[in-house]
């Protein structure tokens, strides 16, 4: 059972003398001033039950036009909570609806500014249809253009699956969305819970990964929006952004990573240490956090990178690890934006509850990405790369352009403990004493960089120092690789 919203209309603000200005100055705040071209500011709805005859407020309750963003192209939609609650009816619907269609038609970005009380009640199913005239749009455009949506206010009800049709949520600490709101929770399930507990910031950025970013404030959502636009090419047909080139500040890179596989350490460090200018803008910071995901540049140039983080859980992969890194390399493939794979990983989680929640189906989704994925992809193994995780994380068997590693990187089935373990079992129930002599054993017969690199499992074995002059010089080789054009959507998480 969903949950369908009315807000009555607030007054408007004194300062504001039109219909549709709360919803301007927000979108004054985030688009290069002067580039509005408003299309549907008139447009008024056309119902008359319920005394709407007499409520036909211009825009009705929604801003959408053209505008730049950066000096970019862009499509836009606001909604405005102080007009008729932001609710959305036929018309409101028809306003977004046309503005993500004519962004895709045009090959440019759209982003959509969410801050509604749902759907118009007083006008039926064609609100409800609205909602779907809206999931339709969001549906064709994905994997042709970048769909951003801004959660301001709440979302809920029907309302909030375009949000989750969209490639990158960024979702405000005063939002909430959820499908079923408080008062139906308390209904049927006789759970006393409120609208923040239920779908606030901290539960769809960090358990239920809805939330791409979670950020303080509109300025903040608004601020994050541009930098995460100059990343991403206008269209699956673009080129990518290009912009000058800059060093990664000096670390070592060596004294980042300890020899020692048990022993945690934060792969960001090693990926600003690599990334033009150290910058790393990290998609669903707060979800999944065993994966990084988000978007540097290298040489200039935007590239999608996915680690393994060794400070959480080891860096293994799991359900939602996995879930994560297939949607984001997915979008890459869709939007031509070549990948960097840090590879860090000890296998996959164990236990009866990964199993049951379908590790294997979901894991397969990770698989499936990187393997049907046409963009550039190299991968470098910075320590140790086990079991079935190593095939998943663009292993070369899977297509990888090129798979590097560092000197002390460790390849196989298994971690030596286990190996050991299982291979000289009967030696060592005769003599346990050897255990360590077995696992050394193990580790130089099967285990070291070097027998990976003589069968063309590692295309070279490189030092740490080394890293960015290697992936600078086989992107550039690989620049052509991929002609732009639409290849795939973009499945929802």
């Amino acid at each position: 059972m969903t949950e369908t919203m009315h807000v009555e209309t607030p007054a408007l603000d004194p300062i504001s003398l039109q219909p549709g200005d709360g919803a301007r100055v927000r979108l004054s705040r985030l688009l290069d001033p002067g580039t509005l071209v408003e299309l549907g500011s008139q447009r008024q709805h056309r119902a008359n039950q319920f005394g709407l005859d007499k409520r036909r407020p211009d825009t009705d309750g929604v801003v959408a036009g053209t505008a730049a963003i950066g000096g970019r192209q862009v499509n836009v939609y606001a909604q405005d909570r102080r007009v008729l609650g932001g609710s959305l009816g036929e018309a409101h619907a028809d306003k977004i609806a046309r503005s993500i269609e004519q962004a895709a038609r045009g090959g440019v970005p759209v982003v959509g500014i969410n801050d509604s009380g749902g759907a118009r009640i007083q006008e039926g199913v064609a609100a409800l249809d609205g909602y779907g005239q809206v999931f339709r749009a969001n549906v064709a455009a994905s994997g042709r253009v970048p769909q951003i949506a801004l959660i301001l206010g709440p979302c809920a009800g029907g309302a909030v699956y375009s949000p989750a049709l969209m490639d990158f949520t960024v979702m405000t600490d005063e939002a909430y969305m959820f499908l079923t709101g408080p008062r139906v929770v308390k209904a049927v399930t006789g759970e006393d819970v409120d609208a923040r507990s239920l779908g606030g910031p901290e539960v769809h950025g960090e358990r239920s990964g809805c939330a791409s970013f979670v950020v303080d404030d509109d300025d903040a959502a608004f601020e994050l929006t541009r930098e995460l636009l100059s990343y991403l090419p206008s269209s699956s047909s673009s080129p990518l952004p290009e912009v000058a080139p800059e060093p990664p500040p000096p670390v070592d890179l060596r004294a980042l990573v300890p020899v020692d596989g048990r022993e945690p350490y934060d792969v960001r460090d090693v990926i600003r240490g690599v990334v033009d200018g150290g910058r790393f803008l990290e998609v669903q910071e707060r979800w999944a956090r065993n994966l990084v995901v988000g978007f540097a540049r290298i040489d200039g140039r935007t590239v999608g990178v996915v680690a393994n983080q060794a400070k959480w859980l080891a860096g293994v992969l799991d359900l939602t690890a996995s879930e994560k890194g297939a949607r984001f390399v997915r979008f890459c493939d869709a939007f031509g934006i070549p990948l960097v794979v840090a590879v860090d990983v000890p296998g996959f989680l164990p236990g009866t509850a990964q199993e049951n929640g379908g590790v294997i189906r979901k894991g397969a989704k990770l698989l499936h990405a990187f393997a049907s994925a046409t963009v550039p992809r190299v991968s470098v193994v910075l320590r140790k790369a086990f079991g079935g995780a190593y095939i998943v994380m663009n292993s070369r068997s899977l297509g990888a352009d090129a798979v590097l590693a560092w000197p002390d990187a460790e390849l196989a089935v298994m971690g030596a403990e286990g190996a050991a373990d299982i291979i000289f079992r009967r030696q060592l129930d005769a003599e346990p004493e050897r255990r360590d002599e077995m696992v050394e054993q193990y580790r130089a017969d099967a285990m070291h960089v070097d027998l990976a690199a003589r069968r063309g499992s590692v295309d070279e074995i490189i030092a740490p120092e080394e890293t960015r002059d290697a992936l600078v010089g086989i992107l550039r080789s690989l620049k052509g690789a991929r002609q732009p054009a639409f290849v795939h959507d973009n499945l929802p998480q």
